[in-house]
């Protein structure tokens, strides 16, 4: 391929990328903030007992998470590989073949791990009553979630990410709807039982999925017509046995079910080990250690997770756009991905969590009330989210090329500096530990990935570095600024009130995204990683 050839590809992917994460990053923070807001009416109502039922709610989706990413198997991430890696042969009826017998057996999937799940709830619980109801709650859900992923996978693969971000967006609304509903009828208007309104909250993941496969069956149903004619043209010059076909998923699959679990994997590390080494060097009480538990792994976790699915969103998008540039050869194509994936990774993520860690306190009240430890633990774990985000980015770059071992023993890594770091962190830096040692362990598994990555396909490293520089200096500058009004807000008005404090979040935020906004427009920073349109943007705003 000829160098006017390859630029209109790179242009074209460079545009897709960036029109499928506007809608992923959409969908998703959306939903994201949906599933914050609930919190607010959901600790009035439950009242005293707020912080013990968000600790059961917590270590209930830990372990549903687990179970949620068994019984899709991966397959969003391996089926958006397989299919535009099929799509770039032109064997379109190969990748409508893959999304027909993966849907069937993946539905099997989700039957076997409902059951599992269900009949392993006593002892995953520990045989606690109140947790094994809330994991049986959590067991119905996994019925619906395996054709759900299969279908976004699916669109995932044709580049279309507008279903995929709908769909998580009404998902979550019609599950937060639920819950809301339910927790209000028990605590108020019935028996005010916590338990009962906690099993009916895990049960909202239920009615979710149910409202978010509808949305994707109309969808699929609406663009049957543009599936038929690109199958009519489809090559078809390869004819792929059905066992192989499935033998493919569950080899593309296998590796996604690991990363995708890792992020969950440390919260479990936490959820099973916090207590017992805590009490092994503090003298404190499990009712305490629970509600501290809450803190960093329930409530810092929901608002952290807010900005990571940005990188997820952007995840999501480069997977088949990389699939597909690797499958054609096009490494120059590959590397110039890699390099706008990472930079556009930074400049949304760094000054994202930057302003969290600077409204850390009011952000943290709006929500969850006044507690100084639970705001301390949530500027830390917005640290952890840049982490976590630049993880769940180079895992899916290094899996999107086909490196899932690499991908695999690189995450490994991090877990055994996790495991080794948990206690000793414990020890020095008490309820903060566990949090360091998940920064510790994401820490060393992206440094090695980001290493093996420009080893193998030559990013623009060094550039990277320069606008990654550029960007933390822009970001740190806004932070201080935001931070010095949200300092003296806290003085003229009551920090420990929620009113008060979202008066300070609608002037410091808009205050901080002015900053960063100009600082990276008037440097063309923003023109050199989004692209020629930001440019557009600064004329309207008459920034020279």
């Amino acid at each position: 391929m000829d160098k006017q050839q390859a630029e209109p590809q790179q242009t074209s992917d460079h545009d897709k990328m960036l029109r499928g994460s506007a809608w992923m990053t959409a969908g998703s923070i959306f939903s994201r903030i949906l599933g914050a807001i609930y919190v607010v009416p959901w600790r009035i109502w439950l009242g005293a007992a707020f912080l013990t039922a968000n600790a059961l709610f917590t270590k209930g989706y830990q372990i549903y998470s687990v179970f949620l990413l068994i019984s899709t198997a991966g397959v969003p991430g391996a089926i958006s590989k397989q299919v535009s890696h099929y799509n770039a042969m032109g064997e379109y009826r190969t990748g409508l073949r893959i999304f027909k017998y993966g849907a069937i057996a993946m539905t099997g999937m989700g039957v076997v791990s409902c059951a599992l799940m269900w009949l392993l709830a006593p002892v995953l619980a520990l045989h606690d009553p109140a947790l094994t109801a809330v994991f049986r709650s959590l067991a119905w859900p996994l019925l619906l979630i395996p054709p759900l992923s299969i279908m976004r996978g699916f669109f995932q693969g044709y580049n279309e990410m507008a279903p995929s971000g709908i769909s998580q967006f009404i998902e979550q609304l019609a599950r937060v709807a639920y819950m809301l509903l339910m927790t209000f009828s028990i605590m108020r208007l019935g028996s005010g039982d916590y338990v009962a309104a906690v099993t009916q909250s895990t049960f909202a993941a239920f009615i979710g999925a149910l409202f978010g496969l509808a949305i994707l069956v109309i969808y699929f149903f609406g663009q049957r017509h543009k599936f038929t004619e690109l199958i009519d043209n489809s090559v078809d010059s390869l004819n792929v046995p059905i066992k192989r076909i499935l033998l493919d998923i569950v080899h593309q699959a296998i590796p996604f079910i690991i990363m995708d679990s890792a992020i969950n994997i440390y919260y479990i590390i936490d959820q099973y080990t916090f207590n017992p080494m805590m009490m092994r060097f503090y003298q404190t009480t499990t009712h305490q250690l629970d509600e501290i538990y809450a803190l960093f792994a329930g409530n810092a976790n929901k608002l952290i997770m807010i900005i990571v699915s940005l990188a997820v969103a952007m995840a999501v998008t480069a997977l088949p756009l990389l699939s597909a540039a690797k499958t054609r050869g096009e490494m120059k194509n590959v590397s110039d991905q890699i390099t706008n994936i990472l930079q556009l990774f930074f400049i949304v993520m760094i000054p994202a969590a930057m302003g969290m860690i600077a409204i850390a306190q009011p952000l943290y009240v709006v929500f969850y009330g006044y507690d100084s430890l639970g705001i301390k633990m949530l500027a830390i774990a917005s640290v952890l989210a840049v982490l976590l985000g630049l993880f769940s980015i180079l895992a899916t770059i290094l899996q999107g090329l086909f490196h899932n071992k690499l991908a695999i023993l690189e995450m490994l890594i991090g877990m055994g500096v996790k495991l080794l770091t948990q206690m000793p962190f414990i020890y020095w830096f008490s309820v903060y530990g566990p949090t360091l040692a998940s920064m510790a362990g994401m820490l060393v598994s992206c440094v090695l990935m980001l290493h093996s990555l420009r080893g193998r396909y030559h990013y623009r490293f060094h550039q990277t570095l320069r606008r990654t520089a550029g960007i933390f200096l822009f970001s740190a500058v806004m932070a201080v600024v935001v931070g010095l009004i949200v300092f003296g807000m806290s003085h003229l008005l009551n920090p420990a009130s929620a009113v008060a404090s979202m008066i300070t979040i609608l002037i410091a935020l808009p205050v901080g995204v002015a900053i960063y906004g100009y600082a990276v427009l008037k440097t063309r920073l923003a023109d050199l990683v989004i692209g020629e349109r930001v440019g557009g943007l600064r004329r309207r705003l008459h920034i020279s």
